[in-house]
């Protein structure tokens, strides 16, 4: 019995060494958006990227369309521990720092360029910010050009003025107030009842988000305005990251650069699909005239130094960046 005992103990650490070799650590991920969406199609091929690069190491199990925690939980639960990674629409969260509403000040970018320069000129402040919350910024995506979803051409400002407009964020809220509409707060999982039930009847968003909730039911033009292109952040625990392998780390970041540069192929692509899909199920796709276009960008000039004020010096620095770019 003894040499027997002593075999076990000799073999302990072999036995433990192989067990850590194929040991498998398994990741849940939140979302707020529909499997069909390009942003989670994105996050799926992230997933995959991360299985392949650790070598079956490190699982990420996806929770989308709101079915684990819904958008304004989620951030916290990556902070808590509840899920190691979690994707949010940054603005959404600009109640906490105005810096995630960069993207979202109307008609500050001109087209996917120009939101492209912003997102890398904001990216260190983004950083910073998640940072100091024990978080690290993964990647971010950019959505289509965002447009204006009415019952009637939009022809005047007026159109909007008196409307119940749905917002999703601080700067869509202003936007309303300044446009003389009715701001509702409504999230994108519960926008067809909104507008089935007369909560909302107008609204600015991206052509994308108008097929994921079927807007041909609930309104009938949409008017691309480059209003804003918000973006998508995939964040990540920093005690879960840096808990992993050295090894581990590298291949997590690395599918997390494949999943930046591919999100924003997709949005493009999704931009020109989507719009057309709208027309194919029945929407008009309407056109500014001047003088309306002349009034959006004044509110825009208008929204674009109240952001300065409340960003501070940074929030200086980062509009004179990007307009000097």
């Amino acid at each position: 019995m003894p040499h027997i005992h002593r075999r076990v103990l000799l073999a302990a650490p072999a036995i433990l060494a192989a067990a850590g070799a194929h040991a498998q650590t398994k990741w849940q991920m939140a979302t707020a958006y529909p499997d069909g969406n390009f942003h989670t199609r994105n996050i799926r091929e992230f997933c995959a990227d991360v299985e392949q690069g650790t070598g079956g190491k490190l699982q990420v199990q996806l929770h989308s369309n709101a079915s684990l925690l819904p958008m304004p939980q989620i951030k916290r639960g990556v902070q808590t521990g509840q899920v190691q990674i979690g994707e949010i629409l940054l603005t959404a969260y600009a109640n906490e720092d105005p810096f995630f509403d960069a993207d979202a000040v109307p008609f500050l970018v001109p087209d996917f360029a120009g939101a492209k320069k912003l997102a890398d000129l904001q990216k260190p402040y983004i950083e910073a910010r998640l940072g100091r919350q024990g978080l690290s910024l993964l990647y971010s995506a950019t959505w289509p050009a965002a447009g204006f979803y009415t019952q009637v051409p939009l022809n005047s400002l007026d159109v909007l003025k008196g409307s119940r407009f749905r917002t999703f964020s601080p700067l869509t809220n202003r936007f309303a107030a300044l446009v003389g509409a009715n701001p509702v707060l409504v999230q994108q999982a519960e926008l067809a009842q909104a507008f089935a039930t007369g909560i909302a009847t107008a609204m600015v968003t991206s052509a994308q988000t108008g097929v994921d909730t079927s807007a041909w039911d609930y309104a009938k033009v949409f008017t691309p305005a480059t209003f804003s292109m918000t973006k998508n952040a995939v964040l990540i625990s920093r005690r879960a990251l840096e808990g992993l392998p050295a090894d581990q780390q590298a291949a997590v970041r690395a599918a997390a650069a494949k999943a930046d540069a591919r999100g924003w192929t997709y949005a493009t692509e999704a931009q020109e699909g989507s719009q057309a899909r709208l027309a194919e199920k029945g929407l008009t796709i309407g056109n500014i005239p001047p003088e309306v276009r002349a009034g959006l960008m004044a509110i825009g000039a208008t929204m674009t130094e109240e952001w300065i004020a409340r960003a501070g010096e940074d929030g200086k620095k980062l509009v004179e960046a990007l307009r000097t770019a």
